[in-house]
């Protein structure tokens, strides 16, 4: 049974106070917070266990090499990835996503071949295209979306030409909260003969992931939003993809001999590794996975549905109250203004003298906030630990804040 009550008590941060009042943590969708398990692998990493990876014939070089790449088979079942040498760490989504722009695309894209993006992309998933499109003459094609902010897959699958060379899509929006139906982009994509690069940055924290099943052929994620430690995360790339790729960054690790006149590369997963990693922020991140196993996402998916139709009721009932986007299947993200002069920031800083944090800004997704017409929202993003008590707690400040800037 998932009881959040006890939940609640594996994370030390949801105990404080801030400004007086009991924290109200809603800025899940920026960054999670982490459970003891987490905090405790962290610790034990630097305090017990610490040396560099992959170099040493040591005792703890060689622990730490057994905890380092255990994670990486962790990934791999966390994600239902059908080879475990599928699986490159990185720093998070973000350099997953530049690792295929400069590793795969970048060597085989020539100016007017094309990639396609949604409007709602996370800049992380916008900007390493635009280096392309700026150095290569690539053309980034925009598919809009609908007044719920849903996004239909087969308007995405009409705008591939023949000078389509891959799609670019999120799994789940971080603004909106709008879940995309990457399945069925995948599947057509592939008759059409183009890849897709999935950033499941926050689909993966909400909700589970079937690679074996989806058709994707890169997958990125990212730790720090896994209650993981940021730094931590990888990306997922099919074999096929992996064989087409050149390395990205050049250093130790990623080789297999030196010498003054040639180098040779090490096989994949390593040949995209370069250099010492953040060895305990991996380790933190494999067991932030192992934690979300044992509560099982099909359950978490569960309690956050459960919160979001709580809030989405409760939140639908303030008519002065201009939330954007309103997918029947969105997760548990909620961006919204205020009717009147109130700005974003100043919403966010009422809220957080009550102890509610929220985001409040462009969410790194401007052309997103410009489709809606908006400069700036907040945003409310709840996780697998927050309750109904707390929705409560932040429709009662949104009716303080209705009645200071009213």
């Amino acid at each position: 049974m998932y009881d959040v009550n006890l939940i609640r008590r594996d994370f030390p941060i949801l105990s404080r106070e801030v400004n007086g009042k009991p924290l109200v943590y809603l800025d899940n969708g920026a960054s999670a917070q982490k459970p003891r398990v987490v905090i405790d692998a962290v610790t034990r990493g630097y305090a017990e266990d610490y040396a560099n990876v992959h170099r040493g014939l040591h005792f703890l070089s060689n622990l730490s090499t057994e905890k380092y790449e255990a994670v990486r088979g962790t990934i791999a079942r966390f994600l239902n990835a059908p080879h475990e040498d599928e699986v490159i760490f990185t720093s998070g989504s973000t350099e997953g996503i530049n690792l295929v722009s400069y590793a795969w695309a970048a060597p085989r894209l020539q100016a007017g071949d094309e990639i396609i993006l949604s409007v709602m992309e996370h800049h992380a998933n916008i900007v390493p295209w635009h280096f392309l499109r700026e150095r290569q003459g690539v053309v980034l094609k925009w598919v809009e979306i609908d007044a719920n902010g849903d996004l239909d897959p087969q308007a995405v699958l009409d705008a591939i030409t023949p000078k389509t060379k891959l799609i670019a899509m999120t799994q789940m929006s971080n603004v909106l909260g709008s879940v995309v139906d990457i399945a069925a982009i995948c599947r057509g994509a592939k008759e059409k003969g183009v890849p897709v690069l999935v950033d499941g940055s926050q689909s993966a924290v909400h909700m589970p992931i079937d690679l074996s099943t989806l058709g994707a052929d890169f997958f990125a994620i990212t730790g720090h939003k896994l209650y993981g430690p940021s730094g931590s995360g990888a990306i997922w790339i099919s074999r096929e993809r992996q064989a087409e790729m050149r390395p990205f960054l050049g250093g130790g690790d990623m080789i297999r001999e030196v010498t003054r006149d040639a180098v040779t590369w090490a096989d994949p997963p390593m040949k995209f590794e370069a250099g010492t990693p953040g060895i305990v922020q991996q380790i933190g991140f494999g067991a932030a996975l192992d934690y979300l196993m044992g509560l099982g996402m099909e359950n978490v998916a569960a309690h956050e549905h459960r919160i979001r139709d709580y809030a989405r009721a409760k939140l639908g009932g303030l008519n002065w109250l201009n939330v954007q986007g309103n997918s029947a299947t969105k997760g548990a993200i909620f961006s919204f203004t205020l009717e009147g002069a109130a700005h974003a920031h100043d919403i966010s800083t009422v809220l957080d003298k009550r102890g509610i944090a929220v985001r409040a800004g462009t969410h790194c997704a401007m052309p997103l906030m410009e489709h809606l017409g908006v400069g700036a929202t907040c945003r409310a993003s709840f996780g697998l630990y927050n309750t109904e008590a707390e929705v409560d707690a932040l429709v009662s400040a949104l009716e303080l804040c209705r009645d200071l800037f009213s």
